[in-house]
């Protein structure tokens, strides 16, 4: 289809249409305008990023259910007393890296090579390595508390992305460290490929500010004449031309996008590739006609390709947290106007803080029961110098800490479906939490939470708590075991990862192929971590926007 003149006046042409500018999407774009011999066309549904609570770390929750906020809800869960679970996605440049707490943990080796089983070589550990190392350029941040924060030989140094070690930890998180070590855990640099043990987080940062996709990547490439970026453009679905003999020829010539309350066509010379997350990567392929046929024909969508898999696969790391009460310094004081003081004059003090400022891998006896290979963990513990409560979305209720259990290969599986054919309708969210038949997921999660008991029973924790609670409350009433059960049930929340639903592979029940083409169609793409096949031991921005760079090579060979 040839674009009217009016596309063309309008800029709405271009050899490469991206979807979504968060953290893949902006590394596509960023790298494909490399070439001056090529255009690029990046849309962004939602504004341009230009609050200070983007930028201040510590603000983080103050973006939650705003305008920068796709603001989603889970279908209420039956394994978590039926509730809804808030799932916050960034719709703003940088997207879910504009929004999210900076946490720079790459997984495990054996994960990525778990990917290369699935979809080929070239997403493996070995291939992917280089990729982590073009992306991060780590900074040094001296006084943390795992050491002088210089930069490890397996991080990189000039990449695009912004990494470094806590600028200004509170001192609960040494304290945290040290009981890790009193209880034989090991304290290790971040992000070892194999034998990682508990770590001050690295972070996303730059002199103590957040560094974005959008910082890193969007704010040098912007300036290009060929790169153009599109705020406030919603993508209601992706076009085709006429299947040429039959169905599965049909090949992606762009994309309608709302924009300013118009519908335009945006046409793509080359490719459209869909950038969206694991939210709505399968929405937008689900409303294009891309998806499970029966779920197509329900809500009145012409199928393209009958791909069962888009949707499905769904995979999150499950999080359930005790707060015990501390006897002050930490970060219930951040947003005093001495703290804002600070940080507005020399970036540092509490507002610097990512909030999870250290973490740790561990291995639970339930890891046997599933055939996990040995020397892989099943659990994260997650530590904040604050009561981390209400999914984020109340304030700080008083002086505590939080020790947190992360189930890191769930074993349960969820779906993205839509909810009607309108491209503005949230999609129903089901992660299925706590859902695997044998029941190993909340087996794991309740050893989690007994080591976190552990950990706040140990003297190092001891001397920065008050034995007191502040969730579960009346905490010190309860059995260990009750107290797990309670924050399992009642208070556990999405880690902000969601994957998978619309996996590559190597297979033809995969929805994109190891070089990230959509099938069944041609001139389609998918870069972004609902291509992840399985979830990783880790935290999902930095394979995200690796995913990205590989995407933009694949992009350029081809």
């Amino acid at each position: 289809m040839r674009p009217s003149r009016r596309a063309r006046a309008a800029g709405l042409e271009a050899d490469y249409i991206v979807v979504g500018a968060g953290s893949s999407g902006a590394a596509v774009a960023a790298r494909l305008s490399e070439d001056p011999s090529v255009s690029v066309l990046l849309l962004e549904a939602g504004g341009p990023d230009t609050a200070l609570e983007l930028h201040v770390p510590a603000a983080f929750k103050k973006l939650f259910r705003s305008a920068y906020d796709w603001n989603y809800d889970t279908v209420p869960q039956p394994a978590l007393e039926d509730r809804t679970v808030y799932w916050p996605r960034g719709k703003t440049l940088g997207g879910s890296s504009s929004l999210n707490a900076m946490m720079w943990v790459r997984g495990f080796a054996a994960d990525y090579d778990e990917w290369a089983d699935a979809a080929g070589p070239a997403w493996s550990w070995r291939s992917l390595l280089p990729y982590f190392r073009r992306v991060e350029r780590t900074e040094p941040a001296k006084g943390g508390a795992a050491g002088d924060g210089s930069a490890e030989p397996t991080h990189g140094t000039d990449g695009a992305q912004a990494v470094q070690h806590q600028r200004d930890p509170r001192p609960q998180t040494a304290a945290f460290l040290a009981a890790a070590a009193e209880l034989g855990h090991p304290v290790t640099v971040a992000n070892l490929p194999e034998g990682q043990g508990f770590s001050q987080t690295m972070v996303s940062q730059s002199r103590g500010a957040r560094v974005s996709t959008a910082d890193a990547y969007l704010r040098p490439a912007r300036r290009r004449r060929n790169l153009r970026i599109v705020t406030g453009a919603h993508v209601r679905r992706v076009t085709f031309a006429e299947a040429g003999g039959g169905i599965g020829e049909a090949h992606a010539t762009g994309v309608y996008v709302d924009i300013g309350g118009v519908t335009r066509h945006a046409t793509a010379r080359r490719e459209v590739i869909l950038c969206g997350g694991a939210i709505n990567t399968p929405q937008l392929l689900m409303l294009s006609g891309i998806g499970p046929a029966a779920h197509l024909t329900e809500h009145g969508i012409t199928v393209i390709v009958d791909a069962p898999g888009v949707g499905s696969n769904l995979q999150d790391h499950l999080v359930a947290g005790l707060a015990p009460a501390a006897k002050g310094g930490t970060l219930f004081t951040a947003e005093s106007r001495q703290q804002l003081a600070r940080y507005l004059s020399g970036r540092r003090g509490m507002l610097t803080s990512n909030v999870a400022e250290a973490y740790g891998f561990v291995r639970t006896a339930a890891a046997d029961r599933t055939g996990m290979p040995a020397g892989l963990p099943d659990v994260e513990i997650i530590f904040a110098p604050a009561p981390y409560v209400g999914e984020g979305l109340v304030p700080l209720p008083g002086e505590g800490l939080t020790v947190g259990a992360i189930l890191l290969r769930p074993r349960s599986r969820g779906t993205i479906r839509l909810a009607s054919s309108d491209p503005y309708a949230k999609p129903l969210i089901d992660p299925a939490y706590l859902s695997d038949p044998d029941g190993i997921d909340a087996a794991t999660m309740r050893a989690g939470l007994a080591e976190c008991e552990r950990l706040i029973a140990t003297d190092a924790l001891g001397a920065v708590t008050t034995g007191g609670w502040i969730q579960p409350a009346g905490g010190d009433r309860m059995t260990p075991e009750e107290r797990a059960e309670l924050s399992l049930r009642r208070y556990s929340h999405t880690l902000y990862h969601p994957v998978g639903t619309a996996r590559m592979g190597a297979g033809p029940d995969a929805v994109v192929d190891p070089s990230l083409r959509v099938r069944g169609v041609t001139g389609l793409r998918v870069a972004d971590a609902s291509v992840m096949p399985t979830l990783i031991r880790g935290h999902t921005n930095a394979p995200a926007i690796v995913i990205g760079e590989v995407a933009a090579d694949l992009i350029r060979q081809n």
